[in-house]
């Protein structure tokens, strides 16, 4: 990254600052401003989001926004409510209190005399949530937004489920934010009072696995938030930003298919970061690219954005199978609408371990698969973050347990854009049955790559706000929607589409081990495939990363990251292991040394359905001179064919001391998952 230390514009750093709200509550912030604002004031650029400004994301913090304050911004990383410094509890995600927070603060903001009443917000997830959120409130200061890694529907598209599926990331989201909810404020900031905060946190911020296990399909408590439900409400400008190894990545063509304002939709080969510190690789100069966004919106600067290509992304070249990529080979390509006219979709029929060609007869077949419990642990995670090798390994370790049709090899390259559907005849000897389908990319050497994938728990065929039992041994027909992509498949390599009944540990498995049955004659891909435009090479270059000076920190411990699967044959135990240690450091110009460390398991024995296990142990710890805290916990989920059964624990500790201990233990009834 290019590192800026002088700016056009002189700024001035407030290390803490309070935003009253109208009950009382003050809200903590860290604030970029202009020099000269106060007098000449300017727009405002704010992130509201729960991971700590003083010290959690301080580093990529100062990147950021200094960078944007130099440009002419007045710039807030704001905390909500319960985290950091800031006052009271965090008790769930996007709750009608952190919106309604969330305008209170837009108003102090516009009030501010550095601030001429025009305001961006930007975020990446939770911001990026709240920043569509926001707008859909139609906050009158708010005038423009860059939502990065986030989504327009909280239930079908979010870390919980996916498909009507229960994602292993719900387990471990929730007990990041078990410990994180827990920490303390900085005592350097709220004096004495930081200790009544810390056991207040511990006690009462709760664990909110809870809450996201008992809605297991798509009810209110999933349509609050989720702005698909009135796309008309948000009448300002949008930028989506995303990845292809993110979460998060459908989302963006959504918006700019159903939003009617100015809109623009960008996504690079990254996991779930920010462009400028994307990996894989290659990271792009996003702030430069933000800057023309909101001096277009928020200063009316003619830069020339609007006339630009809506939708850019990375189009994905082939590459061997790896856990671990550090730049994924590809070129930009862009199209000016979505959905794009030079996007084709082709009808593909699945025959007896075939894809035909387009408009070729079906042939009826019934194929049989019950895929063993193993099938799922070389995915990856359903987000990389890109801190462990979290991306999927060769399929050949999946196909062996699924049901496979491959395609000839490829006379002439294709490109695929967009979100391919596999439609499904399909019969199950059980009244809850899941299928996971992939799409890989099948080289000369027969190395497969997976391109995309699709879950989908058959008892929602109807939709994820009514789900219903399979009758056993009835045949339905089902569209099982894959993930949007863009991928170039070169001449000379297969297509694959893999047909499994589990993919654990992305999602947890249906009750009992389920048969399906395929009938091809009703079953059939569509690929969106994309006419390559002459003008490709010419859509865009970013530049390389840039940003402002991060905060001189001291290394303490190094980090440690793994992922590993161990099978015990004689036990006949499978575990995937995944070990994010951060390791610990101190940040210099505050004193403030840290300490953060997660493994995960997940585990099954054989094809015991029973056996299915995820764990999580986390520790956090903050420490200056002779101050120091440190919050553990550990989360345990399992189930049987009526329940899943939670176990948390949390210990907090003043040095060597445990200040604080509490057990939680729920049975929560399956609902038809």
């Amino acid at each position: 990254m290019q590192t800026a230390r002088q700016f056009p514009v002189p700024v001035k750093t407030i290390e803490h600052l309070w935003i009253p709200l109208p009950d009382g509550t003050r809200l903590a912030a860290r604030a970029w401003i202009p020099e000269g604002a106060d007098g000449d004031p300017v727009p405002a650029i704010v992130e509201y989001i729960p991971y700590r400004k003083r010290e959690f994301t301080r580093l990529r913090d100062d990147v950021m926004h200094a960078w944007f304050a130099g440009h002419g911004y007045a710039c807030l990383r704001v905390d909500l409510r319960g985290s950091g410094e800031s006052e009271g509890l965090l008790l769930d995600e996007y709750l009608p209190r952190e919106l309604e927070d969330g305008e209170a603060l837009l108003r102090w903001v516009a009030e501010q005399p550095w601030c001429n009443g025009r305001i961006g917000m930007i975020g990446i997830s939770w911001g990026g949530f709240n920043g569509l959120q926001l707008a859909a409130r139609q906050a009158p200061q708010l005038q423009a937004i860059v939502t990065a890694c986030s989504t327009d529907d909280r239930y079908t598209d979010d870390v919980h489920y996916m498909g009507g599926c229960l994602l292993a990331d719900n387990l471990s989201w929730a007990s990041t934010m078990y410990s994180h909810t827990a920490l303390p404020p900085d005592p350097g900031l709220v004096g004495d009072d930081w200790r009544r905060i810390w056991h207040e946190r511990m006690e009462r911020s709760g664990f909110w696995l809870e809450p996201w296990l008992e809605h297991q399909y798509r009810d209110e408590y999933w349509r609050h938030g989720s702005v698909n439900e009135h796309y008309e409400r948000i009448r300002i400008p949008v930028m989506a930003v995303s990845g292809w190894a993110d979460g998060y990545s459908n989302a963006v063509f959504r918006l700019l298919e159903n939003l009617d304002v100015p809109r623009m939709g960008l996504i690079g080969p990254w996991g779930h970061k920010y462009p400028h510190q994307g990996q894989p690789g290659p990271a792009i100069d996003f702030l430069s690219e933000a800057l023309r966004w909101w001096d277009r919106w928020l200063k009316d600067v003619e830069s020339g954005i609007e006339a630009e290509p809506m939708l850019r992304v990375w189009m994905q070249e082939s590459a061997p199978p790896s856990t671990n990529l550090r730049t994924r080979p590809g070129r930009w390509v862009g199209e000016s609408s979505w959905p794009s006219t030079r996007v084709e979709l082709r009808r593909h029929p699945l025959r007896l371990g075939r894809i035909g060609r387009p408009g070729s007869a079906s042939g009826r077949s019934r194929l049989y698969v019950k895929s063993p419990l193993s099938v799922g642990l070389f995915a990856g995670r359903w987000c990389s973050f890109t801190a462990t090798p979290d991306l999927p390994h060769d399929q050949r370790e999946e196909d062996g347990g699924s049901l496979v049709f491959d395609s000839s090899a490829l006379r002439a390259p294709i490109e695929i854009l967009g979100a391919p559907v596999v439609h499904l005849r399909v019969a199950s000897d059980r009244p809850v049955t899941m299928v996971a389908v992939r799409l890989s990319d099948v080289g000369e050497n027969e190395e497969a790559t997976r391109v995309t994938y699709g879950l989908l728990n058959l008892t929602h065929r109807n939709g994820h706000d009514q789900p219903m039992p399979l009758e056993p041994g009835s045949f339905y027909d089902v569209r099982v929607p894959l993930n949007d992509i863009a991928q170039h498949v070169p001449t000379g390599h297969r297509l694959r589409i893999s047909i499994s009944t589990s993919y654990w540990p992305v999602a947890w498995p249906a009750p009992e081990s389920p048969h399906l049955t395929v009938d091809t004659g009703g079953s059939w891909v569509e690929l969106p495939v994309r006419q390559s435009a002459i003008d490709d090479t010419t859509v865009w270059r970013p530049g390389q990363p840039q940003g402002a000076a991060e905060s001189s920190t001291t290394l303490i411990r190094p980090r440690d990251y793994g992922w590993t699967v161990t099978r015990d044959l004689a036990a006949d135990r499978s575990v995937l292991e995944v070990k994010k240690d951060e390791g610990a450091f101190r940040i210099d110009d505050i004193d403030l040394s840290m300490r953060i460390r997660t493994v995960e398991w997940y585990s099954h024995v054989g094809n015991d359905y029973g056996s299915v296990r995820g764990e999580t142990e986390s520790l956090r710890g903050l420490s200056r001179d002779d101050w120091a805290i440190t919050v553990r916990t550990r989360t345990v989920l399992t189930s049987d064919a009526k329940y899943f059964y939670l176990r948390a624990e949390m210990d907090g500790y003043e040095g060597d001391r445990r200040v604080h201990s509490h057990n939680i233990q729920r049975a929560i009834p399956r609902h038809l998952v």
